[in-house]
């Protein structure tokens, strides 16, 4: 997509968000708009296909009269084909064109009241998935897109109008799904997540990661692959995270995610589908990881996370027979749940695999359990890869520094550890630090080829290591010390007697000046 595109695109975007600014907060429009998006996605697909079943006998899909027998018999002959291709089914009156021409008044003698009718559809749309395999994939995806929330508009008729005005701007975005090089609809949500997440302060963290760290945690965990037979993230958010190791190579089997927040679970699944990830090659779970892990009959081969930081957790004692903490000794403290999220992980990973994680600064260098299982990683099974040092206030919601660690069951290096320091690596934007593409390249060709630089990387011995009791700080590592400037005593002596003397001269002059004007001299 060419910049003139992507511009009309997001201001596009920005109009359909305007109609329902000042209604609820971002937080809020961001489900409708985004509902409402997979809504003209799924309607598009299902035409689409439809029409390519349909094209030997001359007929578009939705010029079928559902009402006919003759009608009937090929829809539900289509049904049965779309059901097992696209995991769903949409009948042609219920296609989002469909709707939205009614909506606008183009349906002569037809009221342009749409309100009840998009609910049933959207309801039928997960319905049509029961009983088959796509059913957990649709299961209440649309529940909150709520069309009789009073925050829509006081009466029917208010929020039906507002919802038609959104159809309206959205029916003229051209998604080019014929286009397989365009992902015109991937970007638009993409923007959209963004953009949400930028406005809704501490709650965009459990929903977004920033494209830049995304990129930097794809490019480790693929480093040397092509092929991945599974990709995790055990906080999926959006999913975009996932999404974002498969654009780093050729072909992802399977995606694998767990997500506790009900309404951005539903996001993950909609953000897999609206990515043309087959509702086979996902499997997206609601619950909570730590607590009632979804997934643990499997190992993977790429593992990615930005857990909430210092997130708290039980951490019971029935814990310690669980075999993803048993062999530490110790559990992560109930405050801080960083290192339960690194064990979980760990435990999940397969003997080929990398992962990287995202980490508050302390999990680096805090005492008490948090440097015992640091100890055991390191000394024990020798799993830490990589410690990479981030800016600081690059994350919505939080300004506090951040790093990434890498782990790796079998280590082509295991004779030492790499420490980069980018946290000098940025470039501000408004109030936000964004890692630039030249950033994110230093850091990968840093950690890939294991570079030391002055003042940036520094490969660590495990010796090293042990000395510093397995305090992992990057400066004690990296010395980014600068030292200052030398200062010349006896010049700057010499300097200000000149000065003095200057002064004398000044002064002179000065009392030469008064006395002629028979005024008083100010010293």
């Amino acid at each position: 997509m060419s910049e003139d595109q992507k511009k009309l695109l997001e201001q596009q975007l920005w109009n359909i968000a305007n109609t329902l600014r000042g209604k609820m907060n971002a937080d809020e429009f961001r489900d409708y708009i985004l509902g409402f998006i997979f809504y003209k996605y799924l309607s598009e697909k299902m035409l689409r296909y439809a029409d390519e079943i349909l094209a030997e006998d001359h007929i578009k899909y939705r010029d079928i009269n559902e009402d006919s027998e003759y009608g009937k018999e090929v829809i539900e002959a289509i049904r049965k084909e779309t059901l097992g291709k696209l995991g769903y089914f949409l009948l042609p009156s219920e296609l989002f064109s469909e709707i939205a021409k009614r909506g606008n008044g183009d349906r002569e003698g037809e009221s342009n009241f749409i309100l009840e009718d998009l609910q049933k559809i959207l309801t039928h749309i997960e319905q049509s998935t029961m009983g088959t395999p796509s059913e957990d994939d649709f299961d209440n995806l649309f529940e909150d897109l709520d069309l009789t929330s009073t925050k829509l508009g006081r009466s029917v008729e208010d929020r039906n109008e507002l919802i038609v005005k959104v159809l309206t701007h959205l029916e003229k975005i051209d998604f080019q799904l014929e286009n397989v090089e365009a992902d015109v609809l991937g970007d638009a949500y993409e923007y959209l997540i963004g953009q949400f997440a930028s406005g809704a302060g501490k709650k965009a963290g459990e929903f977004y990661t920033p494209q830049e760290v995304s990129k930097v945690l794809a490019k480790l965990v693929t480093t040397g692959k092509s092929k991945l037979k599974s990709v995790y993230d055990p906080t999926c958010g959006s999913g975009s995270l996932l999404l974002r190791v498969a654009r780093e190579v050729q072909e992802v089997n399977n995606f694998y995610g767990q997500e506790l927040n009900r309404t951005t679970y539903n996001l993950a699944r909609m953000n897999m589908i609206l990515h043309d990830v087959q509702y086979r090659k996902f499997d997206i779970r609601q619950e909570d990881t730590l607590e009632r892990p979804q997934h643990l009959d499997h190992k993977f081969e790429a593992i990615v996370a930005n857990p909430p930081f210092s997130a708290h957790w039980s951490a019971s004692p029935l814990f310690m027979t669980d075999d993803r903490f048993s062999q530490y000794g110790k559990l992560a403290p109930s405050s801080k749940a960083d290192f339960a999220f690194v064990q979980h992980m760990i435990y999940q990973l397969a003997e080929n695999g990398t992962m990287a994680i995202v980490l508050p600064h302390g999990a680096l260098f805090r005492g008490g359990a948090e440097q015992h299982i640091r100890r055991y990683l390191i000394e024990e099974r020798n799993y830490l890869d990589a410690v990479i040092g981030l800016p600081a206030n690059i994350f919505y919601g939080t300004s506090i520094p951040t790093c990434i660690m890498v782990y790796k069951k079998c280590r082509e290096n295991p004779e030492d550890i790499l420490f980069i320091d980018a946290s000098q690596h940025f470039e501000k934007v408004k109030t936000q630090n964004v890692l630039r593409d030249s950033d994110i390249e230093k850091i990968i060709t840093t950690y890939r080829n294991r570079i030391e630089e002055e003042k940036y990387s520094k490969r660590a011995t495990l010796k090293e290591i042990a000395d510093n009791d397995y305090n992992l700080n990057i400066p004690r590592y990296v010395d980014t010390f600068e030292a200052e400037e030398s200062i010349d005593v006896n010049a700057i002596a010499a300097e200000i007697k000149e000065l003095d003397a200057k002064m004398v001269g000044i002064d002179a002059k000065i009392a030469a000046y008064c006395k002629e004007l028979n005024i008083s001299t100010p010293f």
